[in-house]
């Protein structure tokens, strides 16, 4: 009976304590991808600054190797200096369609890795995204 009683209280406690820890990593990693755009996106800037415009890719700015928590590359895109009928398909964009950066997109696609360009798409919910030209970076849920 003592043993029975134990296991139950030890089986509530995993049931309380396993969503608490997960939910726990999950922000950690949140604030790490947070960090690591904001880590590519200042180099990018300097980059941008010193050449007058952003980089073609990652590589250029010394960022190609650099991944996310979840072991996948940053994305990054281009827009600056580029037609816009060659980036108007991957253009990161708000729930009105309407491009959230004008100068380069870079975000990290998140647990799931997968992502499309409209933020309010399922598959783009868990990103985590720069916008506004660097003002915001969060998970696109919240943009």
């Amino acid at each position: 009976m003592e043993l029975l009683l134990t296991l139950s209280i030890l089986g509530t406690l995993a049931a309380i304590g396993v969503p608490t820890y997960t939910n726990y990593m999950d922000k950690v990693q949140r604030s790490q991808a947070i960090a690591g755009i904001r880590e590519i996106e200042s180099k990018l800037v300097k980059y941008q600054v010193e050449f007058g415009a952003p980089p073609d890719n990652l590589s250029q700015a010394g960022m190609d190797g650099k991944q996310d928590p979840w072991n996948r590359p940053y994305q990054y895109l281009r827009i600056s200096g580029v037609p816009k009928s060659q980036v108007r398909v991957k253009w990161r964009k708000d729930r009105f369609m309407v491009p959230i950066n004008s100068d380069f997109d870079l975000y990290s696609m998140g647990k799931d890795g997968r992502s499309v360009a409209p933020l309010t798409a399922k598959d783009s919910r868990d990103d985590i995204v720069r916008a506004n030209d660097g003002g915001y970076v969060g998970l696109a849920s919240e943009f």
